[in-house]
């Protein structure tokens, strides 16, 4: 199982789009700073996960969230 997730900074508000099949520790390495691109926009809180039953079907989904075709 795979998910897409969104996540918001609630230093700065910006969005983070990402991609994993294990969200718990994922999303504590964006928030210890282990992740270069969101190091400096911690913490973070999930605002929505997605399940996908294949890693292309999730690759998809991530691309189109980022591209700002599902951004709203």
């Amino acid at each position: 199982m795979f998910l897409v997730y969104i996540l918001r900074s609630t230093k700065d508000g910006n969005l983070y789009t990402g991609r994993t099949n294990n969200l718990d520790r994922r999303f504590k390495e964006h928030n210890s700073g282990k992740i270069q691109s969101t190091k400096s926009r911690r913490p973070f809180m999930l605002l929505e996960k997605i399940m996908m039953a294949t890693e292309q079907e999730s690759i998809k989904l991530e691309l189109e969230y980022k591209k700002g075709y599902k951004r709203e």
